[in-house]
Order: structure tokens, then sequence, then C-alpha cells
């Protein structure tokens, strides 16, 4: 069973470690956890994150959020509004939204897509209902 100590790990490729950083700790926020000369670790929202160098992983083509994308589903609301403002400061570039989905309903959340330098798709959202969150 996964304790509070744990961190879920995810790994992506990235076809440049330096634009990576830039956009994970000085666009997200995320902590530089450690660095090497082939992969880039992050503390994403509690979470790590590595993005490994593959150079052939060059964006080619707009991004698009289905099939594949991560993020963080915030528990509070207030966490996923402080995450738009940084957003909106910082003039990440949006993929899709804010928007909210399945409005009406009780899976009814809000969400935003981003794509980093390397067209990984991230999904940051939030349910008004607590129990589906998970």
């Amino acid at each position: 069973m996964r304790s509070t100590h744990d961190a879920f790990h995810v790994a992506v490729p990235t076809h440049n470690l330096d634009e990576a950083v830039r956009f994970y700790v000085f666009g997200l926020g995320a902590k530089l956890a450690r660095r090497y000369d082939d992969r880039v670790t992050f503390d994403f929202f509690g979470d790590q994150l590595v993005c490994h160098l593959d150079e052939s992983a060059v964006p080619d083509g707009e991004p698009a959020a289905y099939p594949r994308h991560f993020g963080v589903t915030f528990a509070r609301a207030e966490d996923f509004d402080r995450l738009l403002r940084l957003v909106e400061h910082r003039k990440l570039s949006v993929l899709s939204g804010p928007d909210t989905r399945f409005e009406g309903t009780a899976e009814q959340h809000r969400t935003i897509f981003l794509a980093d330098p390397s067209n990984n798709v991230l999904e940051f959202k939030h349910y008004e209902d607590p129990r589906l969150q998970y």
C-alpha cells in the first residue's frame, strides 16, 4: 500500500534537457531533484517525473491529448486555480482549456491541457465531487 512517503514515478522522452528544465522548473514550478547527461528528475507536485534524453523525440506535428497524457488531479479547487494563474502569468502555451467537462453530471470537472517542449501532454484537473478524484 502506498504511504504519503512514497512517490509515483513517470518517465517521458525529451529531445532537449535544457528546454525540459525551463518548462518544468521555470514554467510549472517543479523542483529540480537531479540532473545527469541523459536525464533530469523533478519533484513534480510531490511525485517523481523523469525526462530521459531522446534526441529522436523532436516534436513533429501538433501534440494530442489522447490517448497519452499525464498530470495532476488536484483535491482542492484553490490549487487548480493557483496553477491556472501560474500558466497565465508565465504565458505557458495551452493545448486546450481551461474548460469544464461533463457539466451538470456527477463527473463534472475543470481541466486544462498543456504540452511540454517535446510534445508530452499534461492534464491538470479538479473534480467538484471529491469522491471522483481517483
